[in-house]
């Protein structure tokens, strides 16, 4: 009898376990669906690693002479240090590519400028919102442009296959008859803004903060149309990552990253909300009729202050077009526009030699930079100098109290390029210690640098470096 119950008991034991297995197996059989929402976050947080999918690009991740840069990059690196990891970064060609590696597991986050629509919805998901942009027909000056969307069965256009613009030119084929485009298979919007300003196809769509930069690097394009409403820029992440959902849902509406997302719009697009067509070709013109004269002296005074040359080019070309000889009518003369003090301070015998400008100038940037205080931190240093140079360092410091006194950070430039221009106002600049100032200029002044310096840093990359290193970036996974 004793045997017998034994018997049932060990049967019964090993139905049980093999119950307890087969529970398990089907747990991880089905782990995406039912634990991975748990999994990701503390992945992340187990291995020390935020891995972070994107794709090379102006609006995204590049390399600068410092090293990594880019929006996407500088708002993953932020996320990863409220994480406590370290960000490591695998670059793919297009953002269809970025969204295949994140299907196939490769990274924990894709981080490539990707628009918020409705058939990626249906898809993917996404995070919060961080910035809002629009989508935009873009043609050349002297090309077809289409004033209204029924031109548009009128024009060639080319767009980026299983993208956004995609998307809405389907939706926009079942209201207009006729209306046709082609697409392009492993390319990316930077590809057909190239094809339409070397005038291989009319017009291209593209996304506006895209299109604000390469209008600088090619001025012949322009804005046709709008197509729709604002669309969101959104990271998109695994499906069942709930977990590491909320913590960004929570992160990104944080006070100190709306902070981070306004300085990073400032920094990344804050000099290209205007654009002059006829000032840009002129200025890519000059790069290579006038500039090579004074690229030599230009590098070896950059190397001496341990600054950026195609930055010196820049604020030259604001001052003075590259012209030698340049008189302003206040009396401020040369390459670089020194006024008679500051031509005796760094010992400029000759304030239109350009040799002694471009020396002048230098060092007086670096006796800026230096001056500026060690509150101010990162590129913000050279917004701060290139205005310190233009209506004087006391003017500067005027303005960085006044910031205090309004309740704006007077470390940071997207609130100075606000406070400056009281300084003409009398009711803010009576109250200053050096009184009145036409505020209003150092501002434009160092957009307009900003907007020439990005040209250069695009035709020069430093030594090729830079270059070279963003293409191994983009071809090696």
């Amino acid at each position: 009898m004793a045997g017998h119950r034994a018997t049932r008991w060990f049967a019964a034991a090993t139905v049980v376990i093999a119950a307890l297995v087969m529970a398990g197996v089907f747990v991880r059989l089905f782990e995406p669906e039912f634990s991975r929402s748990e999994s990701v976050l503390r992945e992340i947080q187990r291995e020390g690693k935020l891995i972070v999918l994107t794709r090379n690009a102006p609006t995204t991740y590049y390399l600068d002479r410092d090293g990594p840069t880019g929006y996407e990059y500088e708002l993953t690196q932020a996320l990863a240090r409220s994480l406590g990891v370290e960000a490591e970064y695998k670059v793919f060609g297009t953002v269809a590519e970025v969204l295949e590696a994140l299907d196939a597991g490769e990274g924990h986050i894709a981080a490539s400028a990707i628009a918020r629509t409705p058939q990626r919805e249906g898809k993917y998901r996404f995070g919060p919102d961080y910035k809002v942009i629009r989508q935009q027909v873009i043609c050349r000056r002297d090309g077809p442009s289409p004033q209204s969307l029924a031109d548009l069965v009128n024009v060639t256009i080319e767009v980026p296959a299983k993208t956004q613009y995609e998307e809405r030119l389907h939706k926009l084929a079942a209201e207009l008859p006729g209306l046709t485009w082609r697409t392009r298979d492993n390319i990316e919007t930077e590809a057909v803004l190239e094809n339409v300003a070397d005038e291989k196809v009319e017009c291209g769509i593209a996304a506006s903060n895209l299109v604000a930069i390469y209008r600088r690097y090619h001025p012949n394009l322009e804005v046709a149309l709008e197509l729709d409403d604002a669309e969101a820029l959104a990271w998109v992440i695994p499906p069942a990552a709930d977990r590491l959902a909320a913590f960004l849902e929570r992160w990104v509406a944080e006070p100190a990253q709306q902070e981070l997302i306004a300085r990073l719009d400032e920094r990344f697009y804050g000099h290209v909300d205007s654009f002059d067509f006829v000032d840009i070709a002129t200025f890519r013109k000059r790069i290579t009729t006038l500039l090579p004269a004074y690229r030599e002296t230009f590098e070896a005074e950059a190397e001496r202050y341990g600054l950026s040359w195609t930055l010196l080019a820049a604020q030259a070309y604001q001052e003075s077009h590259w012209d030698p000889a340049a008189v302003s009518p206040t009396g401020v003369k040369g390459l670089m526009m020194l006024t008679l003090p500051t031509a005796a301070m760094w010992k400029v015998a000759d304030r239109q030699d350009a040799e002694q400008s471009i020396e002048g100038g230098a060092a007086h940037m670096d006796y800026l930079m230096k001056r500026i205080p060690e509150t101010v931190t990162g590129v913000d240093r050279i917004w701060f100098a290139l205005a310190a140079y233009n209506v004087g360092l006391g003017h500067l410091l005027d303005a960085r109290d006044l910031a205090v006194s309004l309740g704006k950070d007077p470390n940071a430039w997207k609130d100075m390029r606000e406070v400056l221009p009281l300084l003409a106002k009398p009711e803010y600049y009576r109250k200053t210690k050096h009184g009145y100032a036409r505020g209003y200029e150092p501002v434009a002044y160092v957009q307009r640098i900003r907007g020439y310096w990005d040209i250069l840093k695009r035709e020069f990359p430093e030594d090729g470096e830079i270059k070279a290193a963003m293409r191994l970036e983009t071809t090696t996974r």
